[in-house]
């Protein structure tokens, strides 16, 4: 169904501000907040969300003490998004360069520039598919409709703006004694007042293996993680789609891992030397379930593509012809229609080209490498801004499975890498490369389709929203290498590590380094396609959310799938409810489980900040006497208190579990109830 009779909420001849200074700037600044939130989460989880709902109310929040106008607000949501989305591409590939070994450390320019350029293409990509994708695909574009409802709402005097900020300030409490840099500020100078257990207190100096980590706040391993963030992901996509992931990380985890171990009787061996049953599980995982999912991941993303073949030739068919239409001026559009010149849109492409094979030949060493390369992302960039536009436009922006099409543009250049001759840490560099523009590109079309669906709703301008993008995107992508820095130095194991095992980095640079060096595990890959071929003929299910499972720590999706129950929990309790109530409970509940996520994220990208920078939290009177009194205190019951706290260690994570439980549940049910009294009032 075409949107062509919708009306949008600001009619096409209101002359209303929208493009101001204020606007851009709380934009670019949003821009940057929540694109380092969403450097941690997407490090830690494997996924990220979409930051439109956040960004959303807090533009509200914000312009309105200035008076600002709802296209101003819709402008500000608009610019600051795209920060998100930029560091989705960033994290799924940049970190593959240190863990690949091509790199020591992560460096500036070299990612500065791979998230401008792709970053700057996926707009560019965009604004030729807008029309077909935005107004007449028919698609249901779910969070962009959601998110235009709470603008409207907001007008109104209902932002939510305090449920955003309130679930925030309770996952940063949660996050600041649980981070293992939270720990660490009151460990390392109030040694005795806040006791903990020697075998915690490894697993926070990033010393524990992944076998003696408890992530489930101390109460059972490998139980959910009691994370905020993890819980938050896991309501905001449901229960459908985390049941999907948590059924990867059952079969990875429970049935796989088992199955090897019970058939490799030379893992024994292992077992002798000194090696729990557990670390062995965990070399298990890491060096043949992980290269199962990637086959599963690259046979789901060709999947996708080939379902998506009709409305994707569709759509970029239908955008071409419109570029001819305006050029021959027998299409003049209306405010909601105008768009940036097709013509500079199409010639910044080909300039783009330019900084691209200069990079590839940086990399690789070749120029002939370079200039293939260049086409290969050229070519893929825009066909996956297309998938993905359309993915969004299907289930919603914090779905968006770019990482999976990342993959398949990798595995094409580093096949071509080989073809040309091109290996070693060169070829390596070189495809990673490839796969870090294109990851960019798709991670901001998507963004941006569901950002510009929003704004077609509301009345906006389509070509001053692109030109803000542009200016969100250049800002993001000069500033977010720092916060992937700091995660990465300070944070206990540093990225690959067992606090950011950064799943999509790692698959990343396993493939790019299987591939070049020829060491890649075939077999297991081979077996891992054929697997989701499986799940495709039985149909209804998500192959690419099963592989994603296996390939992430158990304990995270887990902790997603209770995020996931708490949801389906909520419409439940709302089932009777009328449809404006459960709309009530539905955004409510989405702008508290995004402030759980933005709470947590941000909190510890604060505190690699802190730790970066040396700060001493505990220099003051009220610690300097806590010490005092525990240092001077009878032995006998600083002992008990010690046993004590010891013995409730274990159980702290359930607090999180249910005030987030109970905090996502009742205030939308509450919600809902008010929505029903109004209407019948």
């Amino acid at each position: 169904m075409s949107d062509k009779e919708f009306k949008p909420f600001v009619p096409a001849d209101t002359d209303m501000k929208e493009f101001t200074l204020r606007a851009v700037l709380l934009g670019v600044l949003m821009a940057v907040v929540l694109g380092s939130a969403n450097a941690y989460l997407g490090m830690k989880a494997g996924m990220t969300v979409s930051a439109t709902f956040p960004a959303a109310v807090v533009a509200m929040a914000v312009l309105r003490a200035f008076r600002g106008s709802i296209l101003e607000e819709n402008l500000s949501r608009t610019t600051a998004s795209v920060g998100e989305a930029l560091v989705a591409g960033a994290i799924f590939t940049l970190p593959a360069f240190v863990i690949a070994g091509v790199w020591e450390d992560l460096n500036y320019w070299d990612c500065t520039l791979i998230m401008a350029v792709g970053g700057v293409l996926g707009v560019l990509f965009v604004i030729l598919l807008r029309r077909p994708l935005v107004e007449e695909a028919g698609l249901p574009f779910p969070e962009s409709r959601a998110c235009a409802e709470v603008v409207k709402a907001g007008q109104h005097g209902a932002s939510g703006a305090r449920y955003v900020f309130g679930a925030m300030g309770l996952a940063a409490v949660f996050e600041f004694f649980k981070n293992p840099n939270g720990i660490r500020v009151i460990t390392e100078h109030v040694t005795r007042f806040f006791p903990f257990k020697i075998s915690r207190m490894d697993l926070f100096a990033g010393e524990a293996s992944s076998s003696s980590a408890v992530y489930g706040g101390g109460m059972l391993v490998q139980s959910p993680g009691a994370s905020p963030a993890l819980i938050g992901v896991g309501y905001i996509i449901g229960i459908r789609l985390a049941s999907w992931a948590f059924a990867g990380g059952v079969l990875g985890w429970l049935v796989f891992i088992p199955l090897a171990m019970f058939f490799n009787p030379g893992l024994a061996a292992y077992r002798a030397a000194g090696e729990s049953w557990q670390s062995i599980a965990t070399q298990v995982w890491l060096t043949q379930v992980r290269p199962f999912a990637v086959g599963a991941m690259l046979v789901a993303a060709f999947y996708t593509l080939f379902k998506m073949r009709k409305p994707l030739v569709d759509g970029i068919g239908k955008a071409f012809s419109d570029f001819r239409l305006s050029q021959s001026g027998n299409y003049k559009p209306s405010r909601l229609e105008q768009d940036l010149s097709f013509k500079w849109v199409s010639i910044s492409v080909l300039l783009l080209i330019i900084p691209i094979i200069i990079l590839y030949w940086y990399f690789s060493g070749s120029m002939l490498s370079a200039v293939v390369a260049a086409v290969v992302m050229t070519v893929a960039g825009f066909l996956f801004s297309a998938v993905a536009g359309y993915l969004v436009g299907l289930i919603g922006g914090s779905n968006n499975p770019i990482s999976g099409l990342t993959l398949s543009t990798l595995l094409v250049a580093a096949l071509l890498m080989v073809w040309l001759g091109t290996t070693g840490v060169h070829g390596v560099a070189a495809v990673l490369g490839v796969a870090g523009v294109v990851c960019c590109t798709a991670g901001v079309a998507g963004d941006m389709l569901q950002d510009l669906k929003v704004g077609h709703i509301l009345g906006g301008t389509p070509r001053r929203m692109e030109i803000a993008e542009i200016i969100g995107v250049i800002a993001s992508a000069l500033v977010l290498t720092g916060p992937l820095w700091l995660l990465h130095n300070y944070t206990p194991g540093g990225i690959g590590g067992v606090n950011l095992p950064a799943p999509q980095a790692g698959l990343m640079a396993l493939m790019a380094k299987g591939i070049v060096s020829g060491e890649m595990a075939w077999p297991l890959v081979i077996m891992g396609g054929f697997f989701a071929l499986g799940l495709i003929l039985l149909g209804g299910g998500s192959p690419m959310l099963v592989a994603v499972g296996m390939y992430l720590p158990f304990y995270s999706t887990f902790a997603m799938f209770v995020g996931g129950v708490i949801k389906a929990t909520l419409e439940w309790r709302v089932r009777r409810t009328g449809e404006q109530a459960k709309t009530a409970a539905e955004n409510n509940g989405l702008l508290l489980a995004s402030g759980f996520v933005a709470g947590e994220s941000l909190t510890a990208v604060l505190l690699a900040v802190f730790v970066f920078l040396k700060l001493n939290f505990t220099k003051s009177p009220v610690f300097d006497f806590a010490t005092e009194v525990a240092n001077r205190a009878d032995a006998g019951w600083y002992s008990a208190l010690v046993a004590g706290f010891g013995w409730a260690m274990p159980w702290l994570g359930l607090i999180i579990f249910t005030s987030i439980a109970w905090v996502l549940i009742e205030l939308p049910a509450r919600k809902a109830a008010e929505a029903d009294k109004k209407l019948a009032a």
